[in-house]
């Protein structure tokens, strides 16, 4: 604990939070095993039933049963769990498979931990039927994964961002966009130029509020497959300690724009929300086009006058040059049409003066995966 609580320390130095892991399940050998029995499902023999989930086993993990009749006590014990990380510092919470245990449980759980810690974030990691990822969300969890690792053209882009920024689901799903996990390597990034990674960050970053990577993996480029028809890792972290060469060839371009994206996310409010998200048409499937501006919420200050409108146009096709003309609608982007407006490319560093709804784009995946417009109305 010595460690860890220097960890904390150090973390906070500099400007990093710890996020810590809980996955609800004992081992074998683990005192509640031998301490609380009922916590855990038997088999007719009197055995502990291991989990499994067929045709897999996992002999090494016993699942608990949270619906026990010593289930008081069980669900006191979890709680025990986030307020001892808690009383540690820790306020991030990413949770293990938590659609396999009871709404009622997290229900009760996030909102004992918030009673002591209002500033307590607590992450689904749950790849589930929607329904069942939105119930966690009114339940309590702060983030979700969602589906965005299997959307991938512009028409399965367009459909489920359309969704989540529409009622009822804007109004109590907050998705998380992750381009990979430790888990999931996506088919389309296995064997993939560095370009790919570079798009699916982008989209990622602008599309959703928050978004997130599996840092070295991605940073890195690793894009070797397991090779057993599952969308998995050659080399996983998940089995063996890994030592990550951050010098390789593609590495720092990719950080570079990592970089940039997040430092714009910082500076744009308009990023920073789903709900005002517009797609607008352009006249090439390989592009995407949408825009955002910025949200203040209902029944609170408006949002600063100067906050800016953004347009993004990114290019889904991460080995050729893609260009195409916009159909933009100027009323959504709060723009005169009898005025010409510019259009300030935050990533590229470029400045246009566009006029109307026409206006022709142009990206090579090479130099950057897309346009993140400023727009500037009266220069």
């Amino acid at each position: 604990m010595d460690d860890f609580r220097s960890l904390v320390k150090a973390c906070d130095a500099n400007g990093i939070e710890l996020a810590v892991d809980v996955a609800l399940q004992a081992s074998p050998d683990h005192p509640w095993v031998s301490e609380h029995p009922a916590w855990f499902k038997h088999r007719p023999d009197g055995s502990i039933q291991y989990a499994e989930n067929p045709p897999k086993k996992y002999q090494d993990i016993y699942p608990l049963d949270f619906e026990s009749d010593d289930w008081r006590a069980l669900w006191d014990g979890c709680l025990e769990i986030f307020r001892f990380w808690a009383r540690e510092g820790v306020r991030v919470f990413r949770v293990d498979n938590p659609h396999t245990k009871p709404f009622a449980f997290w229900e009760w759980l996030i909102a004992e931990v918030r009673a002591d810690h209002p500033d307590a974030i607590f992450l689904a990691e749950a790849f589930t039927r929607p329904a069942v990822m939105h119930r966690l969300a009114i339940v309590g969890f702060t983030l979700s994964y969602s589906y965005f690792p299997w959307r991938v053209t512009k028409g399965e882009l367009t459909e489920y961002f359309s969704e989540l920024s529409t009622a009822p689901s804007v109004d109590q799903f907050r998705p998380s966009s992750w381009p990979n996990t430790p888990d999931i390597l996506p088919w389309h990034l296995m064997d993939a130029p560095v370009t790919q990674f570079a798009a699916r960050a982008f989209l990622a970053a602008t599309l959703s509020p928050s978004w997130g990577i599996y840092g070295p993996a991605f940073e890195t480029v690793d894009n070797r497959a397991a090779g057993n028809g599952k969308e998995e890792y050659l080399d996983s972290e998940k089995y063996q300690i890994r030592a990550w060469d951050r010098r390789a060839p593609d590495a720092a371009w990719l950080r570079s724009i990592i970089a940039d994206l997040n430092r714009i996310r910082t500076d744009e409010l308009a990023l920073h929300t789903l709900r005002t998200l517009q797609f607008h048409h352009i006249g090439n499937d390989a592009l995407l086009c949408f825009s955002k501006t910025p949200y203040a919420g209902p029944q609170v200050d408006p949002v600063d006058p100067h906050a800016a409108t953004i347009l993004v146009v990114a290019n889904l096709d991460p080995i050729a040059t893609q260009s195409g003309t916009t159909w933009l609608d100027l009323g959504a982007l709060g723009v005169d049409p009898a005025q010409p407006f510019q259009v300030q490319d935050l990533l590229g560093g470029r400045t246009f003066t566009w006029e109307g709804e026409e206006n022709y784009v142009e990206l090579q995946p090479g130099s950057h995966p897309g346009h993140i417009f400023r727009v500037v109305q009266g220069q």
